[in-house]
């Protein structure tokens, strides 16, 4: 429902066709969509079965960056004759990603350009390859290249699978469907580390571990052909009817007049879109997001809680787990940290599950601060363990009461990470207007990696310069401010459809205004559900 109150065409004017539609106000054709209770319609087998297929690509992004912490302790000296030396680690460790901050780009204009499922497919290609050329390795420039190759893959698929997913869900599921990747990211993680435990004694088994990962690529291509092209690119495309013919499966036993409200809306604020962007590149969006107050709002609020994502510490725990556990004691490093990405699946399946019922910003605030607790409590046990830091082959030895208060607050931080921003940073594609939606999640998902590189090509040297203590101290001081940052500037968009978000940031940050245009959509299903009983 909007906040305006002038008179809206009448749903049956929503509902004709294509040559009307084009005359359609976007607000009323928004009003259309919550009077044609589109929002009962159950959530059909297909959109299930589309996001679980695009998800795959999220369970490669958790794979490919979740298998390198195994591969640090059991590579040895597999690369050149030689064991690798702390710099060494983190350059093959962030050189993922810093290829997929490059990959991300790229996928943002391909998606534009082309359509999302053609960079899908391109993610799916770079995945194979990067495989291949990892478990050949025998050098490091070599284990390098495969390596951002790879990182291309990833950077492709957590940039355009939560666009497109965000495109294809009903308003009242996105947040769960995209969530869905994440718990696919997370699986990817957990599998990971069962890979790597289950290698960890097999005579080159790190080849096997990184050589598995252009397996499940290989399926995706094949599910591919079976899913849709986002019916918000191809209404922006002009292709209407093949917009109405995706509309019938993702809104399984929907009427012709639901329909037709939906795709009036979609048309609607494409329409807005192209008279804002016309057929400009890909540069011209760019500035269109950091010139337009709505779009940069918008921008800050979806890159600052994807930074306070990866900066909190918790991908140190993906990269460097193997080596921290070896380091404080634990004789399976690997499996040790299979049970923390067990437990970050678990926690983010319950924010899946949640999210939609309780709402992004609440959730967030109900958790998120558990994160900075748990960090608090692992940077003071540090205090009381023996690190030797230098070690470039690392050995375990005798598991201390510290070392077991250091797993059980890790695994607590990850409870509350997982339930938090671990999921609901990357929900943030749904922030931005359709003419600079590719662009805007481009822009989000180079932050993550932007942030990741420096996570990851950093925390060896931040422990030896600031101890184990100090690192862990400041990712604790980092989930701190992130709290406050979310209740002054995150606002609450569950339910609304996407077309109604942009304008939210057009009144500030939109905390308030969200929460009314919420509250009346609320009222205003009410009321009809009143008048038809």
């Amino acid at each position: 429902m909007s906040l305006e109150n002038e008179k809206r065409p009448s749903l049956d004017d929503m509902a004709k066709s294509g040559d009307h539609i084009e005359s359609v106000d976007k607000a009323a054709a928004v009003d259309a969509t919550v009077a044609a209770n589109v929002d009962d319609i159950p959530i059909s087998m297909y959109v299930w079965m589309v996001a679980l297929c695009a998800s795959i690509a999220g369970m490669l992004f958790g794979y490919d960056t979740g298998i390198i912490s195994a591969v640090l302790v059991y590579i040895k000296d597999a690369l050149g004759g030689r064991q690798l030396t702390n710099s060494e680690k983190e350059l093959i460790t962030s050189l993922c990603s810093g290829g997929a901050f490059f990959g991300s780009i790229f996928a943002g204009n391909t998606a534009d350009r082309l359509g999302r499922k053609p960079a899908i497919y391109l993610g799916c290609f770079l995945f194979v390859v990067g495989a291949i050329l990892q478990g050949a390795a025998y050098t490091l420039a070599q284990m390098a290249v495969g390596r951002v190759i790879v990182g291309f893959g990833v950077g492709s698929a957590a940039m355009i699978v939560p666009l497109y997913v965000a495109e294809i869900a009903p308003s009242k599921a996105r947040g769960r469907l995209i969530g869905l990747n994440n718990v696919s990211i997370t699986g990817g993680q957990v599998i990971a580390y069962a890979i790597g435990a289950a290698f960890a004694s097999v005579p080159h088994g790190w080849r096997y571990m990184v050589g598995l990962g252009g397996l499940p690529p290989i399926i995706m291509v094949c599910m591919l052909p079976f899913c849709p092209e986002s019916p918000r690119h191809l209404v922006y495309k002009g292709r209407l009817e093949e917009a109405r013919s995706v509309l019938q499966k993702i809104y399984h036993g929907a009427t012709d007049v639901q329909i037709g409200a939906v795709l009036a809306s979609i048309h609607a604020g494409c329409e807005e879109a192209r008279a804002i962007s016309g057929d400009e590149g890909g540069w011209s969006k760019i500035v269109q997001l950091h010139t337009v107050p709505s779009n940069f709002r918008a921008l800050l609020c979806a890159c600052g809680l994807m930074v306070v994502s990866q900066i909190s510490g918790f991908n140190t725990l993906m990269y460097y787990s193997s080596t921290v556990f070896a380091l404080v004691g634990f004789d399976s490093p690997t499996a040790v940290g299979l049970v923390v990405a067990g437990t970050n699946f678990i926690m983010t399946f319950i924010n899946m599950m949640l999210v939609d019922r309780v709402g992004r910003r609440r959730l967030l605030l109900m958790t998120v601060w558990g994160m900075p607790a748990g960090m608090v409590a692992v940077a003071v046990a540090f205090r009381f363990i023996d690190v030797d830091v230098d070690a470039t082959d690392v050995q375990s030895g005798p598991v201390t009461a510290p070392a077991i208060v250091v797993l059980v607050f890790i695994i607590w931080f990850v409870c509350f990470y997982g339930v938090s921003v671990g999921n609901t940073a990357w929900m943030s594609a749904d922030f931005f207007p359709l003419e600079v939606r590719a662009m805007g999640t481009m822009w989000m998902t180079c932050s993550a990696w932007a942030s990741n590189v420096i996570i990851s090509s950093t925390f060896l040297s931040m422990i030896k310069g600031m101890t184990m203590s100090g690192a862990f101290g400041f990712y604790a001081g980092i989930c701190g401010v992130s709290y406050f940052l979310i209740y002054f500037f995150y606002p609450e968009v569950s339910g609304l459809v996407l077309e109604e978000i942009k304008e939210v940031f057009q009144h500030g940050f939109g905390v308030k205004y969200a929460r009314n245009l919420r509250k009346q959509r609320k009222q205003a299903i009410e009321e009809r559900m009143r008048t038809t009983e």
